[in-house]
């Protein structure tokens, strides 16, 4: 129960004056927002956000696989810019080839084609997923376990190249920061 004295507030020294007008009180809240923002910023570089141009590469992620075998990539491609762009080539260091492919099913058959160039319509995104667009990671050179970081290039028809680096997950989705087995 608080205890009032019948005195007005100012009197009590509990006037409403803004903290940055008490002389010799702390103010908290400068620094915090300041603090608010780097760690906002942190968490988009961590969660993996690459841009070039109008272009940018969000969330690269992939599943575990062994070496010699193939595996997928996948993200989502944003382009802000007034025309569309495509994604013509990708390569890694980890596997012997990349390329872009589709799943699709067509008369209760599931099938993959290779996409020669993914449009990225302007002020678009196209995601690159598990049962849709995806990267194939084609002879891995070693394999890919859950935490590890594998750098990839990017290139679009306009020349304009990409570098991102790509999260393994534990292979049920993409990896969250932060969150470990």
């Amino acid at each position: 129960m608080a205890y009032r004295s019948g005195l007005p507030n100012a009197a009590m020294g509990l006037d409403h004056q803004e903290p940055s007008a008490r002389p010799g009180i702390a103010q908290p809240m400068k620094p915090l927002a300041a603090g608010a923002a780097l760690l906002i910023a942190a968490s988009a570089a961590q969660a993996g956000t690459y841009t070039a141009g109008p272009v940018s590469a969000a969330e690269p992620w992939s599943r575990p696989a062994a070496a010699g075998t193939t595996g997928a990539g996948f993200l989502t491609l944003t382009n802000s810019g007034g025309s569309a762009e495509a994604l013509v080539s990708v390569k890694s260091p980890v596997a012997a080839a990349v390329e872009v492919h589709r799943s699709n099913l067509a008369r209760g058959v599931s099938r993959m084609d290779r996409v020669e160039r993914l449009v990225i319509p302007p002020r678009g995104k196209v995601a690159l997923a598990p049962g849709g667009y995806h990267l194939m990671l084609k002879g891995l050179k070693s394999p890919l376990t859950a935490g590890q970081k594998f750098p990839a290039t990017l290139t679009f028809a306009s020349g304009r190249t990409l570098s991102v680096a790509f999260t393994v997950s534990d292979g049920m989705g993409p990896p969250v920061e932060g969150h470990h087995h």
